[in-house]
């Protein structure tokens, strides 16, 4: 495929790849421990299932969304803000799993980040159609930490941009496996999600699941 529909490591046996100034995507990072992220993703939402949050303007997320982890990424009328307590349940998140902390920080490190240790874990589950739009993640209390985001099951297209929302983004085609950490200069980037192309994945079936993790106190 050509730039234009999206990029892609231009050597096949490379592993690594930088996309920008403190980015990087590391493929297939997480397939050594698939079994023990989604025996573990299973215990956590048969304590927290998948929500459809809305957005301060009311407006329905298309990815339905859980967290796991000291604190959690929650939205509603009154704004964006991490929470220890899930307010569907009025209790604490799951602790993250140790095989979650343990990915993050290596994939951290790999990017030239050492010692991130997350206090979070945002977890979107992507049906067909799902996408999320350009943003920047900045509820964080410091922008010093990177952002490691898993990618599991179907593959779907991460659109990468620059500091301004206007910034055209680039495309990137995330397979089972791969993972994509950005700090530093990129920390603030805008990036998201395209919509998500029917498919089926052997181990998680029609669906994508993100891990995302930040530090977020």
């Amino acid at each position: 495929m050509t730039g234009d529909l999206f990029e892609s490591v231009a050597d096949p046996r490379t592993c690594q790849q930088s996309i920008a100034e403190g980015a990087v995507l590391l493929r297939a990072f997480a397939r050594s421990v698939e079994q023990d992220l989604i025996a573990a993703l299973h215990d956590i939402i048969t304590h927290t299932p998948f929500r459809h949050m809305s957005t301060r303007s009311g407006h329905q997320m298309s990815v339905a969304m859980t967290n796991c982890g000291d604190a959690g990424w929650v939205t509603d009328r009154s704004g964006y803000r991490y929470d220890g307590i899930d307010p569907q349940s009025g209790k604490p998140w799951p602790e993250m799993p140790s095989v979650f902390r343990e990915l993050a920080g290596r994939a951290a490190a790999a990017a030239g980040f050492d010692d991130f240790l997350p206090d979070a874990c945002l977890i979107n589950r992507y049906q067909p159609g799902a996408r999320m739009s350009l943003h920047q993640d900045r509820d964080e209390r410091d922008f010093g930490n990177p952002i490691v985001s898993v990618s599991l099951g179907l593959p779907a297209i991460f659109l990468f941009g620059g500091p301004e929302r206007s910034d055209r983004p680039r495309r990137f085609r995330l397979e089972h496996g791969d993972i994509v950490v950005w700090g530093g200069p990129s920390r603030l980037f805008f990036h998201g999600v395209a919509p998500l192309a029917d498919g089926e994945h052997n181990l998680l079936g029609h669906q994508r699941i993100n891990l995302t993790f930040r530090k977020a106190h």
